[in-house]
């Protein structure tokens, strides 16, 4: 019998999760989240998205609209990665913020610690 390797098979699927939960979060302005240019969520602080896809080589991006940071993926069946995302800005655009309301703002994308993730918004805030 052939092997079902269709994105819905179990055994061909892999997850991808993003939050956006950092403390150090500037929390403003979006940050889009996009899997191989395709746009899959627009994220918020406090908010995550799951993502299934097919093993492969795939490009993950998330974008700001300031700036934007791409990870390039190769992904085996069974995968579940988990990322934390963040918008954060430098001493001068802290200084920008505060005086005009608008200015630099960098997005990161890195590994999430586990514990991280189990956490929600006020819980991180009061540790």
């Amino acid at each position: 019998m052939p092997q079902n390797n269709s994105p819905d098979s179990p055994a061909a699927s892999v997850r991808i999760t993003v939050t956006r939960n950092c403390e150090d979060d500037v929390q403003t302005r979006q940050i889009n989240v996009l899997l191989d240019g395709e746009q899959k969520a627009e994220l918020m602080f406090g908010d995550s998205i799951s993502i299934s896809t097919t093993p492969g080589h795939h490009t993950l991006r998330v974008d700001n609209t300031w700036n934007h940071k791409d990870l390039v993926l190769n992904l085996t069946a069974g995968n579940d990665l988990r990322f934390v995302t963040k918008s954060t800005a430098g001493q001068f655009s802290r200084f920008l913020l505060v005086a005009f309301g608008a200015g630099p703002i960098y997005v990161s994308i890195e590994p999430a610690p586990s514990d991280l993730l189990k956490r929600t918004p006020s819980q991180r805030l009061s540790s």
